[in-house]
């Protein structure tokens, strides 16, 4: 019996989603609209997080040790360094390194290359490339090796065989990159609450819609007894049915799009193929797309049968 009645309700609500066919149309467009922003903003989080990250790649903090340093003592404080809770990598790289990549960087200049053969030794110390695991925590990083802290009016070092630090070149590009990365989130945040709010807004004016249009077909039930758990059903159904459909209809839209800007992408991006990210997280898109909307179905058709049919 109550199976049933279960597949009565999901009849009844998908009877309704076709009949009324102008206003599920336009409960569909504005929902439709809201779940593609809300699946672009997927694909915007992991462009913006893939550029980020490719300019993080580029920001580090480089400590220079005087030349005559002892490799082990340069070893040793990199261990320390490891153990900082704020590092995620620590790089050790040896003077001899330094000199070939200067020479790789300047092998155009003869004049440069000229003037330091003419020195006839290697004028540079080795190196810690150190890379923090947020970029707000280069600051703390820096900190550990200059007693003056964040001032950048004079390097003092706590450690004799460090030559210099670059954090303070380096400081202007890491508060803007710590400023971006907080706009994005914040950005992206209170978007997706704007388009869920008018989407739950439309979707509720739609099933009100649809109650009005079925008010004799709802008084004749009424009258036969039906209870109010099976006269509201079919409408919660119907708004369900909106999310199933649009999501549908969105993951399609983005299968051929993403296809589309591919090649464009991967190339613009620097490496990022739009098309290859949509297959390789089908599964957690699938799960927001629908989850999303499916509640805003549910939630705004819940919401519309509360309000408008007191039963």
């Amino acid at each position: 019996m109550f199976l049933t009645k279960i597949k009565r309700v999901f009849k009844a609500g998908l009877t309704n989603f076709w009949r009324n066919g102008f206003v599920s149309l336009s409960s569909l467009v504005v929902m439709f609209i809201t779940l593609f922003m809300i699946t672009s903003l997927i694909f915007m989080s992991a462009i913006l997080s893939y550029s980020l990250q490719e300019i993080k790649n580029k920001v580090d903090v480089k400590v220079y040790f005087n030349t005559d340093v002892a490799e082990s003592d340069i070893l040793s404080l990199k261990k320390s360094t490891d153990a900082l809770p704020e590092v995620e990598k620590v790089t050790y790289v040896p003077k001899e390194q330094v000199l070939s990549d200067f020479q790789e960087k300047w092998k155009d200049n003869g004049l440069i290359l000229d003037a330091l053969n003419e020195l006839g030794s290697n004028p540079f110390g080795a190196r810690l490339d150190i890379k923090a695991k947020d970029p707000s925590q280069y600051e703390s990083i820096a900190n550990f090796f200059d007693l003056k802290g964040s001032d950048c009016s004079a390097f003092e070092s706590k450690f004799s065989i460090i030559e210099k630090v670059n954090y303070c070149q380096n400081k202007p590009v890491i508060e803007k990159l710590v400023k971006i990365t907080d706009a994005v989130n914040a950005v992206g945040f209170w978007v997706a609450i704007l388009f869920l709010i008018i989407s739950i807004i439309i979707t509720f004016n739609t099933i009100r819609l649809a109650i009005f249009i079925s008010k004799d077909e709802i008084s004749v039930m009424r009258l036969v007894g039906a209870s109010g758990r099976y006269i509201k059903g079919p409408f919660v159904v119907s708004g369900i049915l909106y999310g199933i459909v649009s999501a549908t209809l969105v993951l399609a839209v983005f299968l051929g799009l993403t296809y589309w800007i591919g090649n464009l992408s991967k190339n613009f991006f620097v490496g990022l193929d739009l098309f290859d990210f949509y297959l390789k997280n089908f599964g957690q898109i699938f799960l927001i797309t629908f989850g999303s909307g499916i509640a805003l179905g549910a939630i705004s058709s819940y919401l519309a049968v509360r309000r408008y049919l007191k039963i």
